[in-house]
């Protein structure tokens, strides 16, 4: 009974429950991904995995500009103020959305200038999602401030879990086509939106408190903000872009069934970035630089510190967890030694993350902003060199190299500056909250009532 209630505290705390989440996030797109992958042609799969990429990306831009502005300029504040800012916020979620529509009028028209049925299907319908995924959004902004991460997980599994359930039924009743997809993905994201606005989650009702001056506070702040959330998502986005006019349709599915499983690294990284980011921020706003620096280090080191064995046990099966969910087809291809390469890099994961998080704390937002552009500036150079030069795929991991050394530099001195501490120091800091963390589990499991 004692360890019944100890595994519920522990199923408590806000960083268990955001890895939970993300983990069981990350479990239904595996799946996803298995299915869709088994289900459509490698050319359907391209064009799907294209069509879902640009709007990942707009959504990455949303998420960059407005989910850190919130999180940073809500939690812990008082109700009027809190109020303001979350008025403030849905104004310029309603502003981004009509911003889409605007523009979608006249890509509409030009879309028939085009053939490729993916450039035709993203140019024709592209801000739809950016409608139906607004209240569901917003909700998601207003539940990680308050550290509700269960409730996140719920309005992530009316949409993902959803989408999966209904592409499988699909697949039963074989109706699985291409537009039947898009349709069902569609669906399940404004499922996701009407069951926050009915669960009250959303904050609409602050609408009314919004004002002028509150909203380019918020203006201001996210557009440096931005560059924190969107550097994978801007990555993967000019990538496939690369991928699919310099080597062909098919290299799209090679790379994204590679960078999929990356999730194995990322899940934790998301998870502990959501529930890190108010933890920071409550030490800055106290003034106790020491104890933010310190709380930087940890998340950092530890993370660093499980990941190398994950990375390590993934690299030796990397054939096989590229069957498990990506079939056959593609164990014999560049998939499982692209996702060995991109293991080895998504170890500097960690200190890019917290890094331009912390800057986003201690106002710093157009450092990360400028981060953000030079890091794509130098990924492009190097993959257009290394395209013209070896024509192969596995120029992509190789390049990435470069703008995730660029991020962590960039990053690091301003960080410096603010309280100083060594780089290497983060680790010594990992390792020993990773044993200490153990040694408690392990007492806290094991121990007699």
């Amino acid at each position: 009974m004692n360890i019944l209630k100890k595994i519920l505290s522990i199923y408590k705390n806000a960083h268990f429950q955001s890895l939970f989440g993300n983990g069981l996030m990350a479990v239904i797109g595996m799946l996803l991904t298995a299915v869709l992958y088994r289900s459509l042609t490698i050319i359907e799969i391209s064009i799907y995995l294209f069509i879902f990429n640009v709007n990942g990306f707009m959504d990455s831009l949303r998420g960059g500009f407005l989910t850190i502005t919130f999180i940073k300029f809500y939690a812990g504040e008082k109700k009027e103020r809190a109020e303001k800012v979350a008025g403030a916020c849905w104004a310029l979620g309603i502003a981004t959305a009509a911003l889409a529509v605007i523009i979608n009028i006249p890509t509409f028209f030009i879309a028939n200038y085009f053939s490729d049925p993916s450039v035709v299907l993203t140019l024709k319908y592209f801000c739809i999602i950016p409608l139906v995924t607004l209240p569901s959004f917003m909700a998601n902004c207003v539940v990680q401030a308050y550290k509700r991460f269960d409730q996140l997980l719920i309005i992530r599994l009316l949409s993902q879990g959803s989408f999966l359930l209904v592409v499988v039924i699909l697949i039963i009743t074989k109706n699985v086509t291409l537009n039947n997809i898009l349709i069902v993905y569609v669906g399940s994201n404004l499922l996701a939106s009407v069951c926050s606005l009915s669960f009250k989650w959303t904050k609409i009702l602050s609408l009314k408190f919004a004002d002028w001056e509150t909203v380019k506070e918020m203006f201001h702040f996210g557009k440096y903000a931005m560059g924190t959330n969107i550097s994978s998502s801007l990555f993967g986005f000019t990538n496939i872009l690369i991928l699919k006019f310099l080597i062909g349709e098919g290299a799209i599915a090679i790379y994204n069934l590679a960078s999929k499983l990356l999730q194995i690294i990322e899940i934790p990284l998301l998870s502990f970035a959501a529930s890190g980011m108010p933890i920071l921020a409550s030490h800055y706003n106290s003034g106790e630089k020491k104890e933010m620096i310190h709380a930087l280090q940890k998340l950092i080191g530890m993370l660093t510190i499980v990941f190398i064995p994950v990375a390590l046990v993934a690299i030796i099966f990397a054939e096989p967890i590229i069957q498990l969910v990506g079939g056959a087809g593609y164990v014999h291809n560049e998939a499982p030694n692209l996702f060995r390469i991109f293991l080895v890099l998504s170890l500097f994961g960690p200190a890019d993350r917290y890094f331009a998080l912390a800057l986003d704390v201690i106002h710093q937002p157009k450092l990360n902003f400028y981060k953000i552009w030079i890091m794509l500036i130098v990924n492009v150079i190097a993959v257009f060199i290394g395209i013209n030069i070896y024509h192969s795929i596995y120029t992509i991991g190789f390049a990435l190299l470069f703008p995730n050394l660029v991020a962590v530099i960039m990053t690091y001195y301003p960080l410096n500056k603010f309280y100083n501490f060594k780089f290497w120091d983060i680790y010594i800091v990992g390792y020993q909250e990773v044993m200490l963390f153990l040694k408690q589990f392990k007492k806290s499991v094991f121990s007699r009532a």
